[in-house]
């Protein structure tokens, strides 16, 4: 699918002169799905998906059928395998008999758009769909049959996951089982709606104006932190980590309450009802101290003992200085560590960096100048290959219509 079929956010006039014909591409997504699914469960990949669907099972033991088929869904089409791939990638490599157009509507299903929607009617065999998560109208099909949008009234919510219908411009595919919800519960949707934003800003920021208005956030965010604080980095114990954190997230909300002008609606893009109580990850919880930094790209981020590096950077001859060696080696190895913090202890001791670097690698030659970006994209070259994407998660004027309704 384009950027400009995504940037749409209403239902597009159909030229049909040209569109392939829907009801063959349907009936042929039928037959793929149906054989992808054989192909994902195949005893090939029982030992990847076993796991998955046994931690999907209930407190009680069960398991039910929808359940289990969201779940096989999302590994064949996202899951990725210990060389990288997906299911679905495999899939089509080992089919050779399958055309290019095929291959393309299989490729294309690895990239689905998940989300919570507004019904907001139907158009034939298809319904309108409004995401609240990403502020973006799709035009939903199924290739199950007509009675599986029978259901669904206008004005009500879908949880459901979809994929593009390639080559059909515009057309998207119910993917899964999806979970229809009356009218009635739009305060439930719309506060399911806001965590699902704010937990996974990646489906927010399928729409490109919302990665403009959530880079823009961001730098009003980290200037308030940073004013807040005297700093856009702190070094901290658990317990300060944590009060500090949320003492500065209530006066945010509080500046924000005050700004906002009697009478205006509270569906400010960049305000939240309330601001959830933070509390630290659990594998930071033993930590000596916590490192925090609000970058201006990587946005807010915490690291576990960051006081120690520090110390080893002051003084890379310090008493006992394996222990930082070995945490340093930590922060080189660990996906989840982007380049950030070390960059930052590197600009910070440019007298004594080298000298770090040298002892660590053993290479008495090594310079943080000549050798400092290399030795970064050697260890985390996801980095520099993921398109960076805003830290603070927005939402939409229809979703904070639903919210304000859901407040009073």
């Amino acid at each position: 699918m384009s950027n400009e079929r995504r940037r749409s956010r209403r239902t597009p006039e159909r030229d049909t002169s040209h569109v392939p014909d829907l009801a063959q591409a349907l009936r042929r997504s039928a037959e793929l799905k149906d054989d992808l699914v054989a192909f994902g469960e195949s005893r090939s990949f029982e030992r990847f998906l076993d796991p998955l669907l046994t931690e999907a099972v209930s407190p009680e033991g069960a398991l039910d059928e929808a359940t289990a088929i969201n779940v096989i869904d999302c590994f064949l089409l996202q899951h990725r395998l210990p060389d990288g791939t997906t299911v679905a990638d495999r899939f089509v490599t080992r089919r050779t008999a399958l055309t290019d157009a095929d291959r393309q509507m299989v490729l294309a299903w690895r990239d689905p758009v998940e989300g919570i929607f507004e019904v907001r009617g139907k158009d034939g065999d298809c319904l309108l769909l409004f995401n609240l998560v990403d502020d973006l109208e799709y035009r939903a099909y199924t290739n199950a049959g007509r009675s599986t949008f029978r259901g669904v009234a206008k004005e009500g919510f879908l949880g459901a996951r979809l994929v593009a219908l390639t080559p059909v411009p515009g057309a998207w595919l119910v993917s899964g089982v999806m979970s229809s919800y009356p009218r009635a519960a739009a305060p439930e949707i719309a506060a399911a709606a806001l965590d699902l934003a704010t937990s996974r800003p990646d489906l927010v920021f399928r729409n490109p104006e919302k990665v403009e208005e959530g880079w823009r956030s961001m730098r009003e965010d980290r200037a308030a932190f940073t004013d807040f604080f005297g700093s856009d980095e702190l070094v901290l114990t658990v317990g300060e980590a944590e009060e500090r954190i949320n003492a500065y997230y209530r006066h945010r909300q509080q500046t924000a309450t005050a700004a906002r002008r009697p009478g205006r609606a509270w569906g400010n893009r960049h305000a939240t009802p309330e601001v959830p109580l933070f509390t630290l990850p659990a594998e930071l919880a033993d930590a000596e101290t916590i490192g925090v930094i609000y970058d201006q790209v990587d946005g807010l981020n915490f690291y576990a003992d960051y006081g120690s590096l520090r110390d080893l950077f002051a003084d890379p001859d310090l008493p006992g200085r394996r222990h930082h060696q070995d945490l340093l080696r930590t922060y080189l190895r660990e996906e989840s560590i982007t380049p950030l913090p070390i960059r930052r202890l590197a600009a910070a001791h440019p007298v004594t960096v080298d000298t770090v670097f040298q002892k660590l690698l053993r290479q008495p030659g090594f310079t943080w100048s000549e050798h400092g970006d290399a030795l970064l994209r050697r260890r985390k070259p996801w980095y520099d290959e993921t398109e960076p994407r805003p830290g603070v998660s927005v939402i939409g004027d229809r979703l904070s219509e639903l919210l304000r309704v859901r407040s009073r």
